[in-house]
């Protein structure tokens, strides 16, 4: 989180969730099975279960998931598990209450573990996202791994990406999942790889005994692009085909000026089809150089 905070959005130039659920019932006649929706904390927006709760009737959508900080989760869980919702992305960077504070600019550790424990004691598949950053959670590795032993879940370490938004220079990457596991496999010699789901973002391992998982992403090496089919669509309805590009349409305009469904949906396929080879391409063709934070984009 950038010191100063950031600048709100006004509700009016963010998706209603009638756009919203229409641009998800578009994509399902299109072959869209799983939606996402991502934080850090998506339930600060008001109201979020009456939206899940149609979005999880969508025909054609199998899985809905979410990606979440922690912090005003908690007391959702009973609903989201009667709702369907079992996966849960659980994003912590360390586990050491000064240094939380330190990313987070909030003091919110003891939040964030209670939802990870009721999140597991209510049976939710939960994956536990790190980015790994120079000088400030690489204590946290071995520690963040050790969370494997006695439970079910699996730690996704983050290679860090040069999103930290205008005037927070990007300094390279000095963890790449190469040193990253290397590192863990420093301490725990029997590391085993483990299949990789299709389309997965992730390298996995387990370790003997560990009753979790851990996984690598590799963000910023990118080298699980020639895989990823994934659109990512921002609260304001800008359509991005690949993390490291630019908004290749916005859909909220599109809804607001009264374009029809076959209309819209004609455009959406048009830009997928148009999409960057990879990270580093789409990263090469646009505009500015200039990255937005990852605390605006999303997790």
């Amino acid at each position: 989180m950038p010191q100063q905070g950031l600048d709100w959005v006004p509700s009016g130039e963010l998706m209603s969730y009638e756009e919203m659920l229409r641009l998800c019932s578009l994509l399902a006649q299109e072959g869209l099975e799983k939606v996402r929706i991502t934080g850090g904390e998506p339930f600060i927006r008001r109201d979020l279960i009456h939206f899940l709760s149609a979005l999880v009737k969508i025909k054609g959508i199998k899985k809905v998931s979410i990606t979440t900080n922690g912090i005003l989760l908690g007391p959702f869980i009973p609903t989201l598990k009667s709702l369907g919702i079992q996966s849960i992305n659980l994003s912590l960077d360390t586990i050491n209450r000064q240094r939380f504070f330190a990313i987070t600019r909030r003091d919110e550790l003891p939040a964030v573990m209670s939802t990870l424990e009721s999140l597991l004691s209510h049976g939710m598949d939960v994956k536990i996202n790190a980015v790994v950053m120079e000088g400030r959670n690489t204590e946290d590795i071995i520690e963040l791994t050790g969370l494997t032993k006695e439970l079910p879940v699996s730690v996704r370490f983050i290679e860090e990406m040069p999103f930290n938004g205008d005037g927070h220079d990007f300094s390279g990457l000095h963890w790449n999942h190469t040193r990253i596991l290397e590192y863990i496999k420093a301490f725990y010699p029997d590391v085993q790889k483990i299949p990789d789901p299709p389309f997965s973002t992730s390298y996995n391992y387990s370790i003997p005994g560990h009753i979790g998982s851990f996984g690598i992403i590799a963000a910023y090496s990118r080298s699980f692009c020639g895989t990823c089919n994934r659109i990512r669509v921002t609260p304001q309805g800008t359509v991005k085909t690949c993390l490291y590009g630019e908004g290749v349409l916005n859909v909220k305009d599109l809804f607001r000026e009264g374009l029809s469904d076959s209309a819209i949906k004609g455009k959406l396929m048009d830009v997928f089809q148009k999409r960057a080879a990879d990270g580093w391409e789409a990263d090469k063709i646009k505009s500015t150089e200039v990255h937005p934070s990852m605390s605006e984009i999303g997790g």
